[in-house]
């Protein structure tokens, strides 16, 4: 008979501690929040928008074609945590060297109702020899002295300038990295974009010692309040360049030009999320990561929403050359739909550009 050591567990709000497998050992809490993804598991999980959170794959099993650094959005693994229901040894492994706690053998359905029914929620994880109950619930009160409102962007931006293709051929670009994937910037530089990628507190007069032809911030995880200086930067620019957003982008771009954002009760997270467009009625299916939304748009127009639940997909203006998007038409995992983004935010500069062929 073959028999499973359960020697890890996690304890939810409200006190419920679950009993699981140890994959990686370790110790930690954060927000728990789950992804709908059924591939792109290198992706997910060095994603910076997973940033401080304890991330649930709803999918049963997760790493059935290993692990691939050339699949990596970042440098290294964002999620505090990670949980599934079965992990294989390549993954398992990997999340150990990065130092990064990881638990299996638990009823992962029951962990995406409840977060679906209450809304994200904090909770603390252990795993490893000699790890109790207590420990997992000591974890969890501890995330009562974690801010909602830190400097998170600090922890995921780059620290000093960043060029990519210095040759290009099209217009250049001012990338505020937030936490951005890398595959926003490889979207762009395929399109003979010369991108200039910049810390998430870049000044005014840093921006403009690049002369760009656009600006275009990235996504990245938590409240979009937190990247003030951010905020202060669109204002201080609006119409004075085009600018462009993804995901917290989006949401940066609004609050700062007067709009409101809410965090929502459990997000948008994984490959599969329906996205209408207002002025075609065509729907798209979209890559998402994000549990906050623009609750007033302010002067941008919704020219997209979720068709789940009405939320902002898509902001414009032609009078400030503005156009964001709350989902990631880069993909990297998942579909393909919106890749044009890409290119209509590099209309925007009335520059030529090359086109990627794929």
């Amino acid at each position: 008979m073959f028999f499973v050591t359960m020697d890890a567990y996690v304890a939810l709000e409200g006190g419920r501690v679950v009993e699981a497998r140890a994959r990686a050992p370790g110790q930690t809490r954060g927000e728990l929040v789950f992804t709908t993804a059924y591939t792109g598991y290198e992706e997910s999980l060095t994603d910076p928008s997973y940033e401080e959170q304890v991330l649930t794959f709803s999918y049963p099993l997760i790493g059935n074609y290993g692990v691939r650094s050339e699949r990596f959005e970042s440098d290294g693994v964002h999620p505090r945590a990670v949980v599934a229901h079965e992990l294989t040894d390549d993954v398992a492994a990997w999340l150990e060297r990065e130092g990064v706690p990881a638990v299996d053998r638990l009823d992962t359905r029951d962990l995406v109702t409840r977060i679906r029914e209450e809304g994200a929620m904090k909770c603390g994880i252990v795993a490893g020899e000699d790890v109790t109950p207590e420990d997992a619930l000591d974890q969890l009160a501890q995330c009562k002295g974690m801010s909602e409102h830190v400097d998170i962007g600090e922890q995921v931006s780059v620290r000093e300038p960043a060029t990519y293709n210095p040759d290009g051929s099209g217009p250049d670009v001012a990338l505020i990295d937030c936490g951005a994937k890398g595959s926003i910037v490889s979207s762009l530089v395929e399109r003979g974009a010369t991108v200039h990628r910049l810390p998430y507190d870049a000044t005014p007069a840093e921006i403009e010692a690049f002369a760009p032809d656009v600006l275009f911030i990235s996504n990245g995880p938590g409240d979009p309040e937190n990247f003030e200086a951010t905020q202060d930067l669109v204002r201080e620019l609006a119409g004075e360049i085009p600018m462009a957003g993804i995901c917290l982008g989006q949401q940066v771009i609004a609050g700062a030009l007067g709009g409101e954002t809410e965090k929502m009760a459990f997000g948008h997270r994984g490959v599969n999320q329906p996205v209408r467009d207002l002025r075609t009625g065509r729907v798209v299916m979209t890559t998402q990561n994000h549990g906050y939304t623009v609750a007033d748009p302010g002067p941008l127009d919704v020219t997209q929403v979720n068709v789940n639940d009405d939320t902002p997909e898509g902001l414009e203006s032609d009078d400030l050359r503005v156009i964001t998007r709350q989902y990631h038409p880069e993909a990297n995992p998942g579909p393909h739909d919106t890749l044009s983004f890409f290119d209509d935010v590099l209309a925007m500069t009335g520059s030529r550009t090359q086109v990627a062929a794929d």
